[in-house]
């Protein structure tokens, strides 16, 4: 049976194998992987999912400062295992992070990912247009929602930079 739940104390060494697992070293180059280096996640919002006992998915969400629109979250990486992919996995993942940061009271998500996959939770390009991330970034791949009925990012310019706490 697969259930989805907050990450628990011992998952992340399971979660580094996955990601590594699903994508490889490259992941340590991506501009997301420079906000999210030496940071912990946004609290209590880092998601994974389990087959009984099996690690098969995660997705974190962390804590930026998104230029003059102040503070957001940003999401990923989002990682299933391979032979899960398709099974609704990593969109009911997604919508947990999205679901728990709602409820938490935060205003927006970013992310860098696919387009065709994101669009079904709402992420669309426009919000994050003015947007920078550090490093390189496929600025069509560069997505944002707004969470609730404030549009925070519409017209926001500036640099994303990390503002979650550091990891021991």
């Amino acid at each position: 049976m697969i259930t989805i739940d907050r990450e628990g104390r011992f998952d992340h060494v399971e979660r580094e194998k996955l990601l590594d697992r699903v994508m490889g070293p490259a992941r340590f180059q991506k501009s997301s992987e420079i906000l999210r280096r030496d940071r912990l996640p946004a609290d209590g919002l880092a998601f994974v999912a389990h087959d009984g006992k099996q690690l098969i998915g995660t997705v974190r969400l962390w804590n930026v400062n998104a230029g003059d629109s102040g503070s957001a979250l940003l999401l990923g990486p989002l990682a299933v295992e391979k032979v899960y992919s398709g099974s609704g996995v990593g969109a009911g993942l997604v919508y947990a992070a999205l679901n728990a940061a709602q409820s938490a009271g935060h205003r927006s998500v970013l992310l860098v990912g696919d387009p065709d996959y994101y669009a079904r939770f709402g992420f669309k390009a426009a919000p994050a247009s003015g947007l920078l991330m550090p490093g390189h970034f496929d600025r069509h791949r560069f997505q944002a929602i707004n969470l609730g009925n404030d549009d925070v990012l519409t017209g926001a310019q500036g640099m994303l930079y990390a503002t979650g706490a550091m990891a021991h």
